[in-house]
């Protein structure tokens, strides 16, 4: 599996929340629980946001054009921040309010079991999304922790899906809290805490993936193991005899370039010099298929030369 993203985990949480919410707001309605409302409303926020990841997905295949000669694959980072600043903070926000009123007029639930067999269905539901999610970024993850793996993502749609389906879980679990603890005190209160300890989770989700998706909006490199691959490629040890310094930039999750100053002989021609670099780009393509913009440029290597430029020391794939 490439990083085109989850498609399938998409499409699973985006069926789901659509079953929940709807089940979440009848529910609602008959009981009056404010937690209902709240969860009501995140599983329609996350409804919006797998329906914005799949419009950034789609509208990220147009082709180049002049005035995007790298095409549009940072459309997916863009719809990821949406999704993580607009309807994360408008759930979680909404969720803060609707508790910090149920804690100032509290009142008992009515037809409580409207709401646990909801919560119920809701918490088998998102289970199903959330294995789906944790399967298809198994596939990408590799030997990373789940931590480096949100991190060092460079598709945007898993880790939102799975904080989401993560937050959904934890959410639901919290609003089954609340609903109980009102059902066996006949205090309404702890129904707004609970919708409270809701909001503050969306938040904190949001405030996650905003700096992770602000991160590749900026424009993020290579990873090591591919800037390994890279370096290596370039070399023939003939004609290209070492790497004086690199760039990488992720264009989009699935499109990588890579601009190098490669050093040759001083005596090859200009015919060898240009088979060369297009021996070196065949075999950089090869190594890492992503890596399709590419840009090499030939000098004669003094060490003196590299050390006085733009600090390529300090450059993914330096010397």
């Amino acid at each position: 599996m490439s990083a085109s993203g989850g498609t399938k985990a998409i499409v699973a949480a985006l069926g789901a929340n659509l079953a929940i919410a709807a089940a979440k707001f009848v529910a609602f309605a008959f009981s009056g629980s404010s937690s209902m409302l709240a969860e009501g409303v995140h599983s329609l926020a996350d409804s919006g946001n797998q329906g914005l990841l799949l419009l950034g997905g789609k509208k990220a295949k147009r082709a180049a054009t002049a005035e995007h000669p790298f095409g549009y694959g940072r459309e997916r980072y863009i719809y990821g921040f949406l999704v993580s600043i607009v309807l994360f903070t408008i759930g979680g926000v909404f969720a803060l309010y609707e508790g910090y009123e149920k804690i100032h007029d509290p009142h008992e639930l009515d037809n409580w079991y409207w709401p646990v067999g909801v919560l119920v269905f809701a918490i088998i539901a998102e289970g199903f999304s959330f294995r789906t999610a944790i399967k298809e970024s198994n596939e990408l993850r590799g030997q990373q922790t789940w931590a480096q793996f949100v991190r060092r993502a460079k598709a945007p749609e898993l880790p939102v899906v799975l904080l989401e389906d993560f937050g959904a879980l934890v959410g639901l679990v919290l609003a089954l809290g609340g609903v109980g603890l009102t059902m066996a005190t006949g205090d309404g209160v702890w129904d707004g805490i609970g919708t409270m300890c809701i909001g503050a989770l969306l938040v904190l989700i949001a405030l996650v993936l905003a700096a992770e998706t602000k991160s590749l909006l900026l424009g993020e490199a290579a990873g090591p193991e591919q800037i390994a691959k890279i370096r290596a490629a370039v070399v023939d040890g003939t004609v290209v005899t070492r790497v004086i310094h690199m760039r990488t930039l992720h264009l989009g999750p699935d499109e990588l370039l890579v601009a190098a100053k490669i050093a040759v002989q001083h005596d090859d021609t200009a015919t060898e010099i240009a088979n060369a670099i297009n021996a070196a780009e065949a075999r950089i393509r090869e190594a890492v298929p992503i890596a399709r913009v590419i840009y090499l440029e030939p000098d004669i290597y003094h060490e003196a030369t590299a050390a006085a430029g733009t600090d390529p020391s300090k450059a993914p794939g330096g010397e």
